[in-house]
């Protein structure tokens, strides 16, 4: 993909910013933009959420413009303010308590006492400091979960920021009577230039620490581990206070310009090797080199239960390659992230690619012709990646065929599909 030109200096580092950015900037030659020269100036805005959205943050969410990004890992960072679906989404379509109050936990949960860890170290929170629960241990789309090297199954969560929250809420959209009294399309508050107002969600994995982890080479948090008995048939409800390292972030993010959303996936460096390459690490995240007869890519046989003490792991690969522009950029902001604290462990995140629209404005594609035209997420979208269009996973294609619970168009989330 086409990079800056600077002849044979090395190019400037970026600059990292609390601002969570509001369209692309369109720097990189040629003029008029090409494709490739486009994607580069996604990949940036990628890059720039990411670091906003991992900045540290003062108690109500907001970043703290006092410190920099990686600058003390024992603080909250802005992301960790959002609303997790499981909060939003309640049994009987009851409506979600306000943003930044307290949510209700699992009965299992409630006997855990989380007042004695130590100071600052109880990081996934609401303002009001409930612990979050990671409570799905599946993939998206029931492909089934992913096993990490210790043999546990990796957990996920979905977010929402307060925009997206408020839009759901003030519409009655958490609830299936609410969204039949709607009766609309759901249109999500997009990023604009005068306004502070950007739907943006998150799906972060995660995997537990101890045995094969270690801790210093992730972003971790204490969080609760719930295995949820609404997940799979034959699963014992149980809360567990786990200390958990982010292998996966996905960010979607609306913008003026592109109404079907921006998508930008980061992974942990360590996590997979890509097919066909060279395996140039001893070991990673979900993939074995010593192991030569392990199936690729495909979950796990049947039951699946997250209680089970250990479940043959994953092996992984990456299907479509990361680009030799995507990594050139993730070494620039490594050195910028090490630069700003040296040994950050933000330098163990990498972005894989962004997925845009096109021609967002398109009268004959709604999807709005999405460059690259396929993105996955090794840990998210485990066992559909790939090039077949209409199975490999396309966050932009995908999102488009989401529905609320009448069947009225959701705008690219699966969310609202968990109203009861």
């Amino acid at each position: 993909m086409a990079a800056t030109d600077t002849g044979n200096a090395p190019p400037p580092a970026p600059a990292l910013s609390w601002n969570i950015p509001t369209n692309i900037t369109v720097t990189t030659p040629p003029s008029p933009p090409t494709l490739d020269s486009l994607q580069h100036d996604f990949d940036v805005f990628s890059w720039q959420t990411f670091v906003a959205l991992n900045w540290p943050a003062n108690a109500d969410g907001s970043p703290n413009t006092n410190m920099t990004i990686g600058q003390d890992t024992n603080e909250p960072v802005v992301w960790e303010s959002y609303r997790e679906s499981r909060t939003i989404f309640l049994p009987g379509g009851d409506k979600p308590a306000d943003w930044g109050q307290n949510s209700p936990l699992p009965p299992q949960c409630d006997k855990i006492d989380a007042k004695h860890l130590p100071p600052g170290t109880l990081r996934l929170t609401q303002v009001g400091k409930t612990p979050n629960v990671l409570d799905e241990s599946g993939e998206p789309f029931k492909t089934g979960p992913l096993i990490d090297q210790n043999g546990k199954y990796a957990r996920f969560s979905i977010l929402t920021n307060q925009a997206m929250f408020n839009y759901i809420v003030n519409n009655q959209l958490y609830s299936k009577k609410g969204q039949q009294d709607f009766n609309a399309d759901a249109d999500f508050p997009p990023t604009k230039e005068d306004s502070q107002e950007q739907a943006i969600m998150i799906k972060t994995s995660w995997v537990e620490m101890g045995g094969k982890y270690d801790p210093s080479k992730f972003f971790t948090t204490w969080a609760l581990v719930y295995d949820n008995p609404a997940e799979e048939p034959g699963v014992k409800p149980s809360c567990t206070l786990k200390q958990v390292g982010l292998v996966g972030f996905h960010i979607g993010h609306k913008t003026i310009s592109d109404p079907q959303w921006i998508w930008s996936t980061f992974e942990h460096v360590d996590n997979v090797p890509t097919v066909n390459q060279p395996i140039s690490k001893a070991e990673y995240n979900f993939f074995n080199p010593a192991c030569k007869d392990c199936q690729v890519n495909e979950p796990p046989p049947r039951p699946w239960n997250p209680g089970n003490e250990y479940t043959q792991p994953t092996q992984v690969e990456r299907v479509i390659a990361i680009t030799d522009d995507a990594n050139q950029l993730n070494a620039e902001y490594h050195q910028a992230l090490n630069a700003a604290v040296p040994g950050s462990v933000w330098q163990n995140y990498e972005l894989v690619s962004t997925q845009w629209p096109t021609n967002a404005k398109s009268k004959t594609d709604p999807t709005g012709v999405p460059a690259p035209s396929f993105l996955a997420n090794t840990t998210l979208e485990t066992y559909i990646q790939g090039h077949v269009k209409q199975t490999s996973s396309s966050c932009i294609a995908c999102h488009n065929n989401a529905t609320q619970t009448n069947g009225k168009f959701s705008d690219f989330t699966y969310l609202l599909q968990r109203a009861q």
